[in-house]
C-alpha cells in the first residue's frame, strides 16, 4: 500500500474519531473540511386565541330577549394555518476531510445537488406571546342609572303614639332590575329603527341623516347586546417549530408542538397542551445494481442518498397535513473514489 493510500486512511480515521467527541481544535493545514447533508422540517404555524368575557346579565338573557347566552368567561385557542418546509444544514456528527487534489473539486461541485454540504443551518427567527389575559370591561356600557329610589316606611315614637313617617331612599337596584332596563332599551332602540325606516316618526330624515341615524341606533343596540351576550377578543399568534428527524426513533413519530387553551402554541416539552404528532414513513431503499468495475485507487469521498418520506401532522386521529419530503439522515450513506 503506497504512503498516499496511508495518508488518505489515517485522515478517515481522525475523522470518524472526530465525529466521535466534541471538536476542539482546528482541522489539519491543507485539508478540506465538508458535512453530510441532514433535513431540518420546519412548521410555520398560525393559531388563534380567543378570550371570551360572559356579559353581567347573561342568565337574565333567556328571560327578556328569548336568548341562550353563554354564562361564563372562557379561552380557547385553535391552530387557523399550519406551512411545511424542508431545511438541509450540515450534520456535524458526519464530517470528513479530504485532500485536495485532481479529482477533489469535481466531488466537493456535487453539493449544489445535495449529496454533501459544508454547513450553515436555518436562521433564528422571533417569535412572541399572547399578551397578559385581560378581565372584561363593561363599564361604558348602557346609559341606565345604577341607583334608583325607594320608599320606606319607618317609624317613630311620640306623645300621642306610634307614628309612620314616609321617607325616600336611595338604593342599589339589582341585578335582574338593571338587566330588564337594558332589555326594554334595546326593544326601544329597535322599535325606533323601524319608525325612521318607515318615516314613522316626527322628524324626517333622509339620505344620509337617514343612514347616520339607523347606523348610531344600531351601534347602540349591539353594545346593549353585550351585556346580555358578552364579547370577545381575538389575538393571533406566530411560531416556527423545527423537528430533526433520527434513525434511532423506530416509529418515526414526533411531538412537533402543542397547543394549550391558556398560553396557545407551546414547545413539545410544556405538557399543558394537547400535543400535535408529526409522522414520518420512508420508503423502502432497494439495493444499487452491482458494481461493473471496481473503483480506482485514491481518496474515497462520502455522501448520502436521501430516503423520500410520506409526512402526516396528527391532532389525534385527523390529519391536518399530508406532504411528501426528502430526509437526508433516513436514507444511506455511500461513497464515491476521488482519485488524485
Amino acid at each position: 500500500m503506497s504512503r498516499k493510500i496511508l495518508s488518505s486512511a489515517l485522515i478517515l480515521a481522525l475523522a470518524f474519531q472526530a465525529s466521535a467527541q466534541e471538536y476542539l481544535g482546528t482541522d489539519p493545514v491543507g485539508t478540506v473540511s465538508y458535512a453530510l447533508p441532514q433535513t431540518v422540517i420546519r412548521l410555520e404555524v398560525k393559531a388563534e386565541k380567543e378570550s371570551f368575557y360572559a356579559g353581567p346579565y347573561a342568565r337574565y338573557a333567556q328571560k327578556y330577549l328569548g336568548i341562550d347566552a353563554r354564562q361564563s368567561d372562557e379561552v380557547t385557542c385553535r391552530v387557523t394555518d399550519i406551512r411545511l418546509s424542508a431545511l438541509s444544514e450540515a450534520d456535524q456528527s458526519r464530517r470528513f476531510l479530504i485532500t485536495p487534489g485532481k479529482g477533489v473539486p469535481t466531488f466537493l461541485a456535487l453539493t449544489t445537488q445535495g449529496l454533501v454540504s459544508f454547513g450553515g443551518g436555518a436562521p433564528a427567527e422571533g417569535s412572541w406571546r399572547f399578551p397578559a389575559d385581560g378581565r372584561g370591561d363593561f363599564s361604558a356600557k348602557g346609559i341606565s342609572s345604577n341607583l334608583t329610589s325607594s320608599n320606606a316606611t319607618l317609624y317613630r315614637n311620640e306623645k300621642q303614639g306610634i307614628v309612620a313617617v314616609q321617607q325616600q331612599m336611595v338604593v342599589e337596584k339589582s341585578l335582574e332590575a338593571r338587566a330588564k332596563e337594558a332589555a326594554d332599551m334595546i326593544f326601544k332602540l329597535r322599535s325606533m329603527r323601524v319608525g325612521i325606516v318607515i318615516g314613522d316618526t316626527d322628524a324626517t330624515y333622509s339620505g344620509e341623516a337617514m343612514g347616520a341615524a339607523i347606523e348610531e341606533i344600531t351601534r347602540l343596540e349591539k353594545e346593549y347586546m353585550t351585556l346580555f351576550t358578552g364579547y370577545s377578543d381575538v389575538c393571533e399568534q406566530q411560531m416556527n417549530y423545527d423537528i430533526v428527524p433520527s434513525k434511532d426513533n423506530k416509529n418515526q413519530l414526533y411531538i412537533a408542538f402543542r397547543l394549550s387553551d391558556s398560553e396557545g402554541l407551546v414547545p413539545a416539552e410544556d405538557v399543558s397542551g394537547k400535543p400535535y404528532l408529526l409522522e414520518l414513513k420512508p420508503q423502502k431503499i432497494v439495493s444499487p445494481a452491482p458494481v461493473a468495475v471496481k473503483p480506482g485507487k485514491g481518496q474515497v469521498g462520502y455522501y448520502r442518498i436521501p430516503a423520500v418520506c410520506d409526512v402526516q401532522l396528527k391532532n389525534g386521529a385527523s390529519v391536518l397535513l399530508q406532504s411528501r419530503i426528502p430526509v437526508y439522515q433516513l436514507g444511506i450513506e455511500s461513497s464515491m473514489p476521488v482519485n488524485e
